[in-house]
């Protein structure tokens, strides 16, 4: 790491930094710059960039700026989980975004061999996942509206509501436009890079994943470089099981974990549901752990996570998917 550590506490409008040296861990300097291109690029000319790491939280849309100006120098920095940042630094009395800055830095100064320097992803990629952001929130309110127009259908038959529900239907179908456009906007960015369209035929081919699971899969992973392995992602999308035991007297279920990514979890319940369909080896799986007295839903939470294997596996070989006999 280098010899000294930025730490920031990002909000909308500005951000708080906190300088420490790594060595002793003292304060060289703290202030506040606007979170804007024109603050945050004349920050950080007045910085010596090739001695200074940067950690910052990560804060969604709030840190893209600065996370994008960074890169463009080359610098080092580091964005950081906030549950884990918060656990880490125990029991705390009150809370400034100075002081947050400060516990930032000196944070990343003491777990500076666990952690690793962020690596931005690429333009398309980083469009891809707001693109697929969008999409998830229209079909969100797609199914909204549709389940108020069944209800105010069934309402019409003792009141005139003929006016709203024309209303209604007008906005479902501008909403399925736009993710259909969504959905085209995609397609054709994957198609415009070579490592992309590779990965995106290659698990599109697993029986159950559909278009929108293979690129979900793809913005989730950076592009299968975020994850090393199909584990860590079964963890990081709440399909993962874990045993919870303590001594002899204490043994819960084996369960998933409640911290998980839950509209991935979501679309690939959906693409295992599709799985146990079409995929005869899968279909006799899930058929006979039912028979055993398996909860469905535990069942299909397994089959997801074959599903995860699989993508994994075809995405990290160049052999492409090869469907299993029963």
């Amino acid at each position: 790491m280098k010899n000294l550590v930025t730490g920031i506490d990002i909000s909308k409008d500005t951000f708080d930094y906190c300088i420490l040296k790594t060595q002793d861990e003292s304060i060289v300097e703290r202030g506040v710059i606007e979170n804007t291109k024109k603050g945050i690029s004349e920050w950080i000319k007045n910085l010596d960039i090739e001695n200074t790491a940067f950690s910052m939280e990560h804060t969604g849309h709030y840190g893209a700026l600065l996370a994008w100006l960074l890169s463009e120098v080359n610098a080092e920095f580091y964005l950081l989980n906030p549950l884990l940042l918060k656990n880490a630094t125990g029991i705390q009395r009150g809370k400034t975004d100075s002081i947050d800055a400060y516990r930032i830095a000196y944070y990343t100064v003491l777990n500076r061999s666990k952690i690793n320097p962020f690596c931005l992803p690429t333009e398309q990629l980083r469009k891809l996942k707001v693109l697929m952001t969008a999409r998830e929130r229209y079909v969100k309110i797609s199914v909204q509206l549709k389940n108020s127009l069944k209800a105010n259908l069934i309402l019409n038959e003792t009141i005139n509501l003929k006016d709203l529900i024309r209303e209604e239907r007008k906005h479902i179908k501008s909403l399925e436009k736009s993710i259909k456009a969504f959905e085209d906007q995609m397609i054709n960015i994957i198609n415009s890079s070579q490592e992309l369209k590779t990965n995106y035929e290659k698990i599109s081919k697993v029986i159950g994943v559909g278009p929108v699971t293979a690129i979900k899969c793809i913005t989730e992973t950076d592009n299968f470089s975020k994850f090393s392995n199909a584990r860590k992602f079964s963890c990081h999308c709440g399909l993962a099981p874990f045993p919870y035991q303590s001594g002899s007297s204490i043994k819960g279920k084996t369960k998933t974990h409640y911290l998980r990514n839950k509209t991935l979890k979501a679309i690939l319940f959906k693409a295992a549901g599709s799985a146990i369909q079409h995929d005869p080896q899968l279909k006799k799986y899930y058929n006979r752990k039912v028979l055993e007295g398996k909860h469905k839903l535990t069942v299909l939470n397994a089959v997801a996570n074959k599903l995860v294997l699989r993508i994994f596996a075809v995405a990290k070989r160049k052999e492409p998917f090869v469907k299993l006999i029963a």
